[in-house]
């Protein structure tokens, strides 16, 4: 009786540490917030509540928003990579339009029609293909042993 194995059926959900927070939210949280309190050690309140309020709304985003069921910053990545090099294909016109008819009305070569059987197997060759796929790999056919001598 072959052994039966568990098969991991969820790969895409996240483990959750804290109630329903997941390992990286928690330290997406806990980076913005260790930022936020260097930033209150070093700037005056209103400074601080200018910088922190933004920062810690664009880590809540990106923390616990998902757009088409991936988190917010895959979307990110893949907006910045799109406005870095966008897939804008342009036409350019290289030839006149008498050249693209004669090239549409030039006929092709027909081509070689394809045969539908297999060449058979000699009891040999098909024996020595059976040895090799019954000792995974580890015996070699006479005329493979020449070759890999060379």
């Amino acid at each position: 009786m072959p052994q039966q194995f568990v098969v991991p059926q969820f790969l895409d959900v996240e483990s959750k540490i804290i109630g329903p927070i997941t390992v990286r939210q928690f330290c997406i949280l806990m980076a913005v917030s260790l930022f936020d309190a260097i930033l209150y050690k070093i700037f005056d309140f209103s400074l601080y509540l200018s910088i922190t309020v933004p920062l810690f709304i664009a880590a809540v985003v990106i923390a616990f928003v998902r757009i088409n069921g991936q988190p917010f910053h895959y979307f990110l990545i893949n907006f910045i990579q799109t406005l870095r090099r966008p897939a804008r294909r342009v036409w350019s016109k290289h030839r006149s339009d008498a050249e693209l008819r004669a090239k549409i009305l030039k006929k092709s070569a027909p081509p070689p029609p394809m045969s539908l059987e297999k060449p058979s197997l000699s009891g040999s060759r098909l024996r020595d293909l059976s040895l090799v796929v019954n000792t995974g790999g580890v015996f070699m056919p006479d005329d493979a042993r020449e070759n890999s001598a060379l």
